[in-house]
Formats: C-alpha cells, sequence, structure tokens
C-alpha cells in the first residue's frame, strides 16, 4: 500500500477561520508546495508546509476559495523530518476532504500557497495532454513544420538526399569523443522530417519509437503520431533489411576539424543556409550523417514494431485499412528482422552513453504484442503466433537481471498492460504479468517512504520527471488491467511531485502551473521565445527535473545563446540540498532541457488519468 504517514496527516472537515494560526518563526520563510495545476475531484490531495523549523502542536492550516471563504482548517501536525539545512521541517496537509470545484489556496504557518483547482481530472489534465503533443509539433524537422508561436521555420531539407556512414567510434572518460574520421558507406537516403530529440537538432530512431508508441497507446492518434510514424518509415528500409539509427551528430571534434550538433546554439533553418563543402568544419551540420544501426538489435526492432503496430490499430480506428496493411507490414518485417541472440551492447544513440540502455526483451514483448492486437484486427492469422512471442519474451523479461520501471529504458509496463488485455482470462501469465506491474509500483511505494515529500524519484539523478510520470501512468495501467486501486494515492502523489509538489515547488512541465523553467536548454526556445516565462513559450515541453549537485559543475553553452535568467540568478537556491539542485538556467541542461522521452511520457500519464 501507499506510504501514509499517520502522525502528520490530519483528516478534517471542520469549516471556519482556524483561530490558532502560527506563524513560522523567524528566518526563511515557510512555503506550501501543492500541485499546481491540481487535483482530481475524488483524488487523494497532500499539499506540504516547509519550514525553517516543526511548527507547534497547536499551529493550523486553512483552505480558502477563490472569494476568500474557508472550507476546509484543521491542525498541522507534527513534523516528518526536514527538506534541507534551511527547511528543517516537512508537515503533511490532507486536503482531501475538499471536493467541491473551484480555486483554492492554502494557509499554515505563515504562508500561502500558489493556487490550484479541484475539478474533473478530464477538465484539468486532458488540457495538459494536448500542450504535451504541442511541443512535438515544436520539435518538428524538415518541410512540414507547425510554425506557431515559435515562428519555426522549415529546416534540415538537406536530409531528403543524406549520405550513409559506417557506425562512429568514440573515447574519452565519458565515451562521447569522436575518436576516428566519419566513413562513408552508402546513400544518398531520404530521412527528412522527423522530431528534434530535445533541445538540440538531432534525430534518433530510439527515442522516436518510444514516442510514438507512447502517444498511440494514449490516445493521441492524429497528425502529430502520424509525422513521426513516417518519420520512423523512412528509417526502417524493409526491403534492404536495414535500420537507421540516428540523423546528425551531436559530439563534433576539434582535432578532426568537426563542428557537431552541441557546438553551435542556432536557429535549425540556419543550418540550411551554410556555405559549405567536403572538409568544411561545418559540413556536418547541414550535409548531416545518417548512422545505421550495424545489426538490429531488439530494443529498437521491438519499439519500432511497437510504434508501427500501434500505427495499423489507429489507421484502423479511422477506417483506413490501406494505411493500416501498410503500417502493419512495416511492423511485421521490423520484428522479424530482429537479433536476439549474442546481442551485444544496444544501439540507442552514437555515442552509447547518451543512451545507456541495456533492456530489450521488454521491447520484443511490445512489438509482439501489439502486432498480435493488430493482426487480430485485420484477421492476419499469423496472430496467436506473436501472441505466444510476446508471452515468451515476457518471460524472459521477468528472468532478467535488466528490470526496472517505466521509462525510456524500460517498457514492460506498457508492454504487460497490453499483453494482459490480449490473453484470455485464465492464462496463467496474467498473473505473472500482474506481479510484475505490482513489483514496479512497490519499488516506487518504497522509495517513496524515505523521502518527506512522498516522492519515489530520485532527485539527486537523471529523469526525475519522466520516472515520476511513468510511476503515474503505471498506476493508471494497473488499476485498468485489475481494477485494484490500492495504487491510486501512490500513482497521484508522483503527478503531484512532477507538478509542483517537490522542494523546489517548480512544475517540470512548461506552463503547466504558476512556477515553471523560463530558462530551458533549448535553443528554439532560447532564440525565439520568451525568457520570463511569457509568451511564446514551449508549452508542455517537460524538463528533466532535478539532478545530482555534482552534475551542475563545468556547465557551458555556445556562443549566441541568449543569457536565461538574465541577471544570472538562482531563484531556487534556497531549496537546494547538499546532493539535488535545480537550477533555471539556459546553461543547466541536467535540469532543464525538454525531452521527446519525458514528453511523451507525461502525455501517457495525463492521458490515463483523464480519462
Amino acid at each position: 500500500m501507499v506510504r501514509v504517514v499517520v502522525s502528520v496527516l490530519v483528516l478534517l472537515a471542520v469549516v471556519g477561520v482556524p483561530s490558532g494560526a502560527v506563524a513560522a518563526p523567524p528566518g526563511d520563510p515557510a512555503v506550501i508546495r501543492v500541485d499546481q495545476v491540481g487535483y482530481g475531484s475524488a483524488e487523494a490531495k497532500r499539499a506540504y508546509l516547509l519550514a525553517p523549523r516543526a511548527l507547534p502542536a497547536s499551529a493550523t492550516f486553512s483552505v480558502r476559495d477563490a472569494r476568500g471563504r474557508t472550507v476546509l482548517s484543521g491542525r498541522v501536525g507534527s513534523g516528518a523530518g526536514g527538506w534541507n539545512d534551511r527547511y528543517r521541517a516537512v508537515h503533511v496537509l490532507d486536503l482531501s476532504a475538499v471536493r467541491a470545484a473551484g480555486t483554492y489556496t492554502v494557509r499554515a504557518g505563515g504562508a500561502v500557497s500558489p493556487a490550484f483547482r479541484v475539478a474533473p481530472a478530464h477538465q484539468l489534465f486532458a488540457p495538459l495532454a494536448d500542450d504535451a503533443l504541442a511541443f512535438f509539433a515544436v520539435q518538428r524537422d524538415g518541410a512540414h513544420v507547425v510554425p506557431g508561436a515559435l515562428h519555426r521555420r522549415a529546416a534540415h531539407l538537406a536530409d531528403r538526399s543524406a549520405t550513409v556512414y559506417d557506425v562512429p567510434q568514440f573515447t574519452g572518460d565519458g565515451g562521447d569523443e569522436l575518436a576516428a574520421p566519419l566513413r562513408a558507406i552508402g546513400g544518398p537516403v531520404d530521412v527528412e522530417g522527423g522530431w528534434f530529440d530535445a533541445g538540440d537538432f538531432v534525430k534518433f530512431t530510439h527515442t522516436t519509437a518510444y514516442s510514438v508508441a507512447a502517444l498511440l497507446v494514449a490516445g493521441r492518434a492524429g497528425d502529430e503520431t502520424e509525422h513521426g510514424l513516417r518519420w520512423l518509415d523512412k528509417m526502417w528500409d524493409a526491403e534492404r533489411g536495414v535500420l537507421y539509427a540516428q540523423v546528425g551528430i551531436g559530439t563534433g571534434s576539434e582535432e578532426l576539424g568537426l563542428l557537431g550538433d552541441h557546438d553551435v546554439w542556432r536557429l535549425p533553418e540556419d543550418d540550411d543556409a551554410r556555405r559549405t563543402g567536403p572538409g568544411d568544419d561545418e559540413f556536418f551540420l547541414k550535409y548531416r550523417p545518417v548512422f545505421i544501426a550495424g545489426a538490429v538489435t531488439p530494443n529498437l526492432a521491438g519499439r519500432v514494431c511497437a510504434a508501427f503496430a500501434l500505427g495499423a490499430q489507429a489507421a484502423l480506428r479511422r477506417g483506413d485499412r490501406a494505411a493500416a496493411r501498410h503500417w502493419f507490414a512495416e511492423a511485421a518485417s521490423v520484428y522479424a528482422a530482429a537479433r536476439t541472440t549474442d546481442v551485444g551492447e544496444l544501439v540507442t544513440a552514437y555515442p552509447h552513453a547518451y543512451y545507456p540502455e541495456d533492456s530489450w526483451a521488454d521491447d520484443m514483448e511490445y512489438g509482439a504484442v501489439e502486432l498480435a492486437r493488430a493482426a487480430r484486427q485485420l484477421g492476419d492469422g499469423r496472430a496467436g503466433g506473436w501472441l505466444r512471442d510476446a508471452t515468451r519474451w515476457a518471460d524472459v523479461y521477468l528472468g532478467s537481471d535488466s528490470r526496472d520501471t517505466l521509462n525510456l529504458y524500460d517498457t514492460s509496463a506498457i508492454a504487460h498492460a497490453e499483453l494482459i488485455a490480449a490473453l484470455r482470462p485464465g492464462d496463467a501469465t496474467r498473473g505473472r504479468l500482474v506481479a510484475d506491474l505490482r513489483r514496479q509500483l512497490d519499488a516506487g511505494v518504497a522509495a517513496a517512504a524515505g523521502n518527506v515529500l512522498g516522492h519515489a524519484a530520485d532527485v539527486a539523478d537523471f529523469d526525475a520527471a519522466s520516472r515520476s510520470f511513468g510511476f503515474a501512468a503505471t498506476a493508471q495501467l494497473y488499476r485498468a488491467v485489475t481494477g485494484d486501486r490500492r495504487y491510486d494515492t501512490f500513482g497521484t502523489a508522483q503527478r503531484n511531485f512532477a507538478l509542483g509538489v517537490n522542494g523546489w515547488g517548480v512544475s517540470l512541465m512548461i506552463g503547466a502551473g504558476t512556477e515553471f523553467a523560463h530558462c530551458p536548454q533549448h535553443q528554439v526556445a532560447n532564440l525565439s521565445g520568451s525568457l520570463t516565462g511569457g509568451r511564446p513559450i514551449i508549452r508542455g515541453a517537460v524538463v528533466n527535473g532535478p539532478n545530482g549537485a555534482d552534475n551542475f559543475t563545468d556547465l557551458g553553452i555556445p556562443d549566441g545563446a541568449r543569457a536565461c535568467p538574465a541577471d544570472g540568478a538562482n531563484r531556487f537556491a534556497a531549496f537546494d540540498r547538499a546532493d539535488a539542485r535545480f537550477l533555471d538556467d539556459v546553461r543547466a541542461w541536467p535540469s532543464v532541457e525538454p525531452a521527446l522521452d519525458f514528453t511523451a511520457t507525461a502525455a501517457l500519464a495525463l492521458s490515463l488519468t483523464a480519462a
């Protein structure tokens, strides 16, 4: 069951102004953390008071509506431990008794929370899922961009006739220094289109396939997922059995006279205007290399297959049987090409250090079950065989040492839920899959029990936002396939963390809530958008979030970036810890670089919650 700190939670339904309000002790002012977007009417609703010292037992809190009327009040329980050296006490405030739709604030310890809404879940979270999809439109590359508020223009049209290069070799302590000149082995190939992976302009099959599939599972089929599918179709050459893994190279080499994508700060269309030729240091900015995957490793084959098969299912729902058959054929061919023996290092990105994945049976389970589901809908007789494959790959995953929770590197939660739904009720595999979903959620519950703010993600490591939304999505998937609501409160708390219930009081989705990153490390946002959180922003983009303090050393950025914040101040410094920071600064990629996979995981969690 989800962690409940009984000693500090007080369920109250007393109406009236609290008579024993106690101000915070002198020093840093107390602050209150809430989900800045809001809480579903029937959800558990937790707020947290961070104070420099524990408040006395007589301290009270109140919840007021938009007209200033107190709708809930009660005593604050004893402190649950400290956040950092400045905020040595955390008090949990249970607001669950507030169920009426409206806008509210919480008052306690001399602090007033940001305003938040209480409303039916679909009213709160469906618009956020739409915002997440809008971020993908900002990330579009090629001719078919969406101009939008950030004035996007067509870019990287030379990708229509790109040269193919052999797998690049890297060296160095971080494994990301180009070790030898790139070696052309083929082409031209058309890889125009797709999405930029993050704040840079490199495109990866690995993250795109994850994102397309997650968006389709979330029920977000439409122009944006079709844009992603069309690009994946270009990256898979079924006739030759060749999968391309990447367009562009992030890391250049001064020694080799080669500029990489990360070496130049610019708008994407600037690359098309370059006058450059072979041997020039800018050559690979305009004429971007396409890298083969080498062997079709099963992580890539499985997730690309899942994306295509889900695309087939989406096409059938809209009545386009020809498109469904095309995506189905692509799914079947890439699945069949997977190398599942002597696998070796999985292909994700070049260098591998960018995305160091070591799990693949989950991706094969994912691909096989979506193929089976599509085959059933198309009346294809191979459905049973693929369903058996999915069961076999699920068992391989369950017996492996590479089991994690839902994030870019582990798709098992989605695959399990889809397979449970596809199997007959009496199939013994269902029980094993349900148990593994519980394993993932129980791991989160255990981690949350060690954090005074109830979050499962490690704030001193990468991917805090993505993992939090991953737990929220897994709780929803578990409930959907079992009817068991035991993890509802835990899942809600993880979404709350990502939307403001964290030590820094920052929403990790840009534009959601009142406090979010103003200075994302994103070239288009920095050069074409607001630097103060006003319009235009890359609304819906999900950033990494807090990260280990050691990851913020030696931050820099190429010439040409606009300074952000303009005064260089760290507005979240008071809430940093010795082991973890959140820095809203354009240089701070460990905190504020948005990415496709972060945002796709959020879209999945928010869509499932809204539904």
